[in-house]
C-alpha cells in the first residue's frame, strides 16, 4: 500500500519517531500493541504516531522483503544504462514494464542510471539484458552480476 502524502513541510522527528520506524522497517507487520510495549508507550500514541507518519509521507508504504531460501535461487545483477538525449522518459517507461527491473535509480557519473534486476536463472538475465540493450535510446550499458551479499542492512533478521 503506498500513501499519497498532501504538500506539507516534513516533521521533526523524535528518538521515539525514529525507533518506530526502526521497529517498522524490521518488521512492518508488528502489533501495534507489540510495538507499543517494545516503545514503553501506550498503543494509541502508537497508533497516533505511525498515522502521523503516514499522513507526513515519511512512512511512503508497506512492502515486503524476499527471504533468504528465495534470494538464493535467483541470479541478481546491477546493470548501468547510459541513454540518449531526450529518451530518458521512454527508455524508464519500458523498464518499468519488465517484472525482473526491481529498482531503478538516476545516478552521478559515466551512466545516467543504475538498474537492478532479478532473475530465475543466467539465460533469463542474458535474454532480459539483450532486451534493454536493444530499447530505443539505450546507448550503453555495463552490467555485474551480484555473487553474493556482504552487508545487508534491509534483510529479515
Amino acid at each position: 500500500m503506498t500513501f499519497t502524502p498532501p504538500h506539507t513541510p516534513l516533521p521533526t522527528l523524535d528518538d521515539t519517531d525514529r525507533q518506530l520506524l526502526s521497529l517498522l522497517q524490521a518488521n512492518a507487520r508488528e502489533g501495534t500493541a507489540t510495538l507499543a510495549r517494545k516503545l514503553g508507550l501506550a498503543r494509541t500514541t502508537v497508533v497516533a504516531r505511525i498515522a502521523r507518519l503516514e499522513r507526513s509521507g515519511v512512512v511512503a508504504g508497506y512492502g515486503v522483503r524476499l527471504g533468504a531460501r528465495l534470494d538464493a535461487t535467483t541470479v541478481r545483477a546491477w546493470c548501468s544504462i547510459s541513454v540518449l538525449p531526450k529518451t530518458a522518459p521512454a527508455v524508464l517507461r519500458a523498464l518499468e514494464a519488465m517484472a525482473e527491473v526491481e529498482e531503478v535509480s538516476a545516478v552521478s557519473g559515466p551512466f545516467d542510471y543504475l538498474v537492478f534486476l532479478r532473475c530465475t536463472s543466467h539465460e533469463q538475465l542474458d535474454t532480459l539484458l539483450d532486451k534493454v540493450g536493444q530499447l530505443d535510446g539505450v546507448h550503453q550499458t555495463q552490467t555485474s552480476i551480484v555473487l553474493s551479499r556482504k552487508i545487508d542492512r534491509r534483510s529479515i533478521g
